[in-house]
């Protein structure tokens, strides 16, 4: 029986692993959120993630999971009379569909299959058709291993659309992957701290640009917890609108000092060598789900071809390792499996895995 005191490591795509001395910064004593000392902890953080992101813009920090910022964006920027492109191509770009629909906004879906990217092509043939005010793209799709290729595509919609708002979940792509947000032209991008920050859930970083700032202003209904004019308010005084989750808050501002110590840079070719290990690996023993050329530098989806029992492997890998990997997600289950690289998983890390599971599979 598994024993929620004894956790196993995590190479599942979230929540990853967390080092001991990320968990120390959880354990200090708390401060007053209303103080001069919070407010001291939450603008150096602040900052750091502008330098993270590469932005001038408005960065802010809300206790949730980045789904709540699903629902913030498409609240605060998307009028009821508005019509949202959101272009899917797996489990969670499909959700934000769906978060748009619940919120009462009409969305128009450029939808691909599971496994494969949404160009820029696609996205060019989409927006022609019609007025859309905004596009939600996922930079990484958690479900699949595809990184989209948003770079190409915001050049085309800096080029071709520039009034639409742009719109992107960075989940899992967030620190390991390059993020250059106001060079990319977009209006909010978002991620849960639980993946390439390796902190424990229950705190999500989100960017706002000035134009999303304007627009949100003539959007009514925006909502309580996720109004981007209160977070701008509280923002300018180096605070929340609502208590904030001050550990989380702390332990974001150790790794955003590491992070920046190492250089964004060596962030991303540390994920993109540790992604070269396992896809190597992955090629040789099965076979990648997602095509290479989009295949993600956080995490491997892998195809599995020789039909193994995904989930008993998993087990006898927590039983005998105490480690545990990820199975498919959703209607992948079994038939792909999932291995996270990023955070603070090491390429030493991946080659134990990788290496109980061969002895596993044996």
């Amino acid at each position: 029986m598994a024993d929620w005191r004894n956790p196993p490591k995590l190479f599942i795509p979230g929540p990853v692993h967390v080092l001991p001395e990320v968990l120390e910064q959880l354990s200090r004593p708390t401060l007053g959120h209303r103080g001069k000392e919070y407010a001291q902890l939450h603008g150096e953080t602040v900052e750091m993630l502008k330098q993270i992101l590469f932005t001038k813009q408005s960065v802010f920090l809300s206790t949730s999971s980045a789904s709540g910022v699903w629902e913030g964006s498409i609240r605060n920027c998307v009028r009821q009379d508005e019509t949202v492109l959101c272009t899917m191509c797996g489990a969670f770009s499909d959700k934000y569909a769906d978060v748009a629909r619940s919120c009462g906004r009409q969305v128009d879906e450029l939808k691909v299959e599971w496994g494969q990217a949404v160009t820029p092509e696609m996205v060019d043939a989409k927006l022609a058709t019609g007025n859309y005010a905004a596009v939600t793209m996922v930079y990484n799709e958690t479900s699949t291993g595809v990184t989209n290729p948003v770079y190409e595509i915001s050049e085309m919609l800096r080029a071709k659309y520039p009034e639409v708002l742009v719109f992107v979940d960075a989940v899992s792509a967030m620190v390991g992957l390059p993020l250059h947000f106001d060079e990319l032209g977009w209006d909010i991008v978002f991620a849960s701290v639980q993946k390439a920050f390796a902190i424990p859930p229950g705190l999500a970083v989100f960017a706002v640009s000035d134009r999303a700032l304007e627009k949100s202003k003539t959007v009514p209904d925006r909502g309580y917890y996720f109004d981007f004019q209160q977070f701008a308010k509280s923002g300018a005084k180096s605070q929340t609108p609502t208590t904030p989750a001050i550990p989380h808050i702390m332990a974001l501002n150790y790794q955003c000092a590491r992070l920046l110590k190492e250089g964004m840079e060596g962030v991303w070719q540390r994920h993109a060598k540790m992604a070269d290990f396992v896809r190597a690996w992955a090629k040789e023993s099965f076979a990648l789900f997602a095509p290479e050329d989009y295949a993600s530098n956080t995490l491997t989806t892998v195809k599995n071809t020789r039909g193994i029992n995904v989930g008993e492997v998993i087990a006898a890998l927590q039983k005998k390792h105490n480690v545990v990997f990820g199975n498919g997600y959703g209607k992948l289950k079994e038939q792909t499996f999932r291995i996270a690289h990023m955070g603070d998983i090491t390429l030493d890390d991946l080659k134990n895995l990788l290496s109980w599971i061969d002895d596993e599979l044996a």
